[in-house]
């Protein structure tokens, strides 16, 4: 091939010669005509193998079951290779074209050359972009960061490529500059801190499975909250619930502390953990009469009958004086108010029986008394979550009164009592 491109720009300047032009008119007019020759044949040569890679491409990846092809057509890998095979055409050509100039030969011929290194790069990226895109359809990576280590491969051909160029540019033995990038070498890690650090974390995060793609987190320091749409080098994105996304950088997820909930969408219910205040002031031991009314109220009157029954054999027993109250054992109204609660969670059809549930009196505060429900919702989606815990608590806040109980709630000028 090169005999032949050596007789189609050398036929000119003879020829020129020939017609009585001087050396250095025949030198220029062949240069101009060469280099128009030199870009047509590039253009044609490309356009040609385009068309063919393209369409043996698009043929193979019909006839293939594998997507693998598909996304390296997708990709334009063959348009890049034969960008490749007209570029090698020029390298080859530019010594021919360029003999009589000396200087322009070494200059173009190095420009030719850098283009050639990153075109291969981007190339390699091509189809390690396919690669990457293959592996998220299959069920078994779709959750890995495997934009993260297609990147560190990159990061590493693009260090490789540099060093090259470098030495093409300067005429640096490769070896030499490798020495003196080892000295630079503490500033090389600054440049690239983000990157190397990204790369330790995505491997951390990739081998103890800490976040996938598809995971719901929340991160309060970077105001993330919704589920991870894209891990890699330097960043994770995060879509949250507003439809909003929140970027944070990957090194985050080992050194800061978020939330995943992955552990609650995959069990069998969605926690329920809220309380409210119950005043003080209002809990009080019941009567015979309150406990007579409050057995009207069937998800506790049995309770009540059993309850009544083994107080008063205990305190007939011990021969408690109950002219006082506080005497023996008594049943107050925050105790059958959260054996109610309970009962009531029990009965509830959206609740996950088969999971912890419970109604349990907290810490008190300066605030009052804490109730808390713990409870698990069989529908983990987030609407219905919401819709069950609201009606359980709009249920529990309108009984409140039944038992002579009082919502603790901060006085201000809007419900001061009336003197």
């Amino acid at each position: 091939m090169y005999k032949y491109i050596e007789k189609i720009f050398t036929f000119l300047y003879p020829v020129f010669r020939k017609w009585g032009l001087g050396s250095s008119s025949a030198s220029y007019i062949s240069l101009v005509l060469n280099i128009t020759i030199m870009c047509v044949l590039a253009y044609i040569m490309y356009a040609i193998f385009r068309l063919i890679l393209v369409t043996i491409m698009a043929v193979i990846a019909q006839k293939t079951k594998t997507k693998f092809d598909d996304l390296l057509v997708t990709n334009k890998t063959a348009k890049y290779i034969a960008h490749l095979i007209s570029l090698l055409f020029i390298y080859k050509s530019v010594p021919i074209i360029l003999a009589r100039f000396e200087y322009w030969e070494s200059f173009f011929g190095k420009l030719v050359e850098i283009y050639i290194v990153v075109l291969l790069l981007w190339i390699i990226r091509t189809i390690l972009n396919a690669l990457r895109d293959y592996l998220k359809l299959k069920p078994r990576y779709s959750d890995k960061p495997i934009d993260s280590f297609i990147q560190v491969i990159m990061i590493v051909l693009w260090a490789v490529g540099l060093t090259v160029i470098t030495s093409k540019l300067f005429n640096i033995d490769q070896k030499e500059l490798l020495t003196y990038l080892g000295a630079v070498s503490a500033v090389i890690i600054l440049i690239f801190r983000d990157p190397i650090l990204g790369f330790v974390s995505s491997v951390q995060v990739s081998i103890n499975d800490m976040v996938r793609i598809g995971d719901w987190i929340t991160m309060d320091r970077f105001g993330a909250d919704g589920d991870v749409i894209e891990i890699n080098l330097a960043s994770v994105k995060v879509q949250n619930f507003d439809k909003t996304t929140t970027t944070i950088p990957t090194y985050s997820l080992s050194s800061d502390s978020f939330q995943n909930w992955r552990g609650m969408l995959n069990s069998d219910g969605r926690r329920i953990k809220r309380h409210i205040l119950i005043k003080a002031s209002s809990i009080r031991f019941l009567e015979a009469a309150e406990l007579n009314n409050l057995k009207k109220i069937h998800l506790i009157s049995d309770y009540i009958d059993s309850r009544t029954i083994e107080i008063n054999e205990y305190n007939s027993n011990n021969k408690i004086d109950k002219s006082i109250p506080i005497n023996g054992r008594n049943l107050t109204n925050l105790g059958i108010f959260r054996k109610y609660i309970t009962e009531y969670l029990y009965n509830y059809p959206g609740l996950n029986k088969d999971m912890m549930m419970l109604c349990r009196q907290l810490q008190s505060t300066s605030h009052g008394v804490p109730l808390e429900v713990y409870a698990f919702s069989h529908d983990k989606r987030f609407e219905n979550y919401e819709y069950i815990m609201s009606d359980i608590f709009d249920h529990i806040i309108a009984s409140v009164p039944y038992f002579d109980l009082e919502i603790f709630e901060t006085i201000t000028e809007n419900n001061l009592p009336v003197a």
